[in-house]
């Protein structure tokens, strides 16, 4: 959708998109709000926590499911990678949104809703993290041992990215975090374009792909859901209105900017998705080829092209490989924590959590903060030698698909009572699609979890 429009008109339909709460807007005109600390208008030099979440909500598995989806049926789910965007741009605007026209975190919303949101919070934050740590180091390890095969084994390659991360987020604070974000979007948006451009996509096909037609295959209506659901980002969508905040936007001032940023966010994950789908359908799929799922096809993927068209591709799409894992690592070690540490703050004051307290960069100082990286960082390490516990993996795979369903969720609840003000809550357009949003997380929840080899946990 958005790669085929020319680059005016995909600004001019970004900037017109309706607003969500139910008005028509023009984003590039100047903003009603009683504060006077948001810009008179908004503009493209703002830009920076929407390139943030895109960068760290596309990951290598991201990636991988888009090239299996291109390579088994072509361009025809081409309609889903477009719509799973128009969902996530929902999920990140309404949570960016709580943000400004509250003036309080989303974990703040989420505290007033009960205990049980803290319950699950914690777990959700000590198991997840654990894992996805290991996950994180492994995936940005996998293109740097590729690159370099004979300099050191794959889980030391992990453990010196995890090290990078870490000491990467420990001294710098957003402004730098954004800054070297935005490089590495850059090299995956150069990499990514240029292999969908080498591999020659037909635009025909590509144009046809974009009406909703299911493949004539067993379990279509799943696939394409999972597809749909796949498209970047899960907590780091909870994130963005954390990286809205420490961007220094914190009040309604702000919200046309912060609805641009996050259209553009998504307009850049929706060309590196359908990148990808180009190539997966090119490629892939007209040479009858199947890869791993997983980030292990992405470096199937590095042989393929290296076969296909030489070295300096395989290598140059290798870089494009590490940074779309590294900004995925950075991004989570930045993202997350900063979450944890408002989550701590929150429980341990039991008074309300400010936009402002993240824009002073009070909570990247703060020692939950860094004790969460400590988390992220030290003790997946012993999973990179000794494999993923069984029961844990399980755990970890439920509460994943869990977490998307309670964020639609709750950011429904609180965008529709009086938390939010009057003149920000949701309008029709906002609710359908998260209702949309929460209604396709809560089917794919359903199934995550009974998929799962329950049999053998016990």
């Amino acid at each position: 959708m958005f790669v085929l429009l020319s680059p005016g008109r995909r600004w001019a339909f970004l900037t017109f998109m309706e607003d969500t709460t139910g008005n028509s807007i023009r984003t590039g005109a100047a903003p009603e709000t009683n504060s006077d600390s948001g810009p008179r208008k908004s503009s493209w030099k703002y830009i920076g926590p929407g390139i943030v979440v895109a960068a760290t909500g596309v990951g290598a598995g991201d990636l991988v499911a888009t090239l299996i989806a291109g390579s088994n049926f072509g361009y025809t789910l081409l309609w889903a990678a477009v719509i799973g965007c128009l969902v996530k741009i929902s999920l990140a605007e309404a949570a960016g949104r709580w943000h400004l026209s509250t003036g309080r975190t989303l974990f703040d919303g989420w505290a007033s809703l009960g205990r049980w949101t803290t319950y699950f919070f914690a777990v959700y934050t000590v198991v997840w993290g654990f894992v996805y740590g290991a996950a994180a180091m492994s995936s940005s390890a996998l293109p740097l041992q590729a690159l370099f095969p004979d300099v050191m084994a794959l889980e030391w390659w992990g453990i010196a990215c995890g090290l990078v991360g870490l000491v990467f987020v420990w001294f710098n604070k957003y402004a730098v975090f954004e800054k070297v974000m935005t490089v590495l979007v850059g090299v995956m948006f150069v990499v990514t374009v240029c292999l969908a451009i080498r591999v020659t996509p037909n635009i025909p096909d590509a144009l046809a792909g974009l009406l909703p037609v299911l493949p004539d295959e067993k379990d279509s209506v799943l696939n394409t859901l999972g597809l749909i659901g796949g498209v970047g980002g899960t907590i780091t969508l909870a994130a963005y209105g954390y990286w809205v905040n420490a961007k220094g936007w914190t009040d309604s001032g702000w919200m046309k900017v912060m609805r641009l940023d996050n259209r553009v966010a998504y307009a850049t994950t929706g060309i590196f998705v359908i990148a990808m789908l180009f190539v997966g359908a090119e490629l892939l799929h007209s040479m009858n080829v199947a890869i791993e799922s997983g980030d292990k096809g992405l470096i199937q993927l590095g042989d393929i092209l290296e076969e296909e068209y030489g070295g300096a591709t395989a290598t140059f799409f290798l870089i494009g490989f590490f940074a779309t894992s590294f900004t995925s690592l950075i991004g989570v070690w930045h993202g997350v924590s900063l979450m944890f540490a408002d989550f701590v703050a929150r429980y341990r004051g039991r008074t309300q959590a400010k936009g402002e307290e993240i824009a002073s960069g009070e909570r990247e100082r703060s020692w939950p903060f860094r004790a969460y990286l400590l988390w992220l960082t030290f003790p997946p390490m012993v999973l990179l030698f000794q494999g993923q516990p069984f029961r844990l993996v399980i755990i970890y795979g439920v509460l994943g698909a869990a977490f998307l369903p309670f964020l639609a969720g709750t950011l429904i609840w609180l965008l529709n009572s009086d938390r939010t003000p009057a003149e920000w809550r949701n309008g029709w357009v906002s609710n359908g699609m998260l209702v949309i949003a929460g209604l396709l997380f809560l089917v794919l929840c359903v199934k995550q979890v009974w998929d799962q080899p329950w049999a053998d946990f016990f």
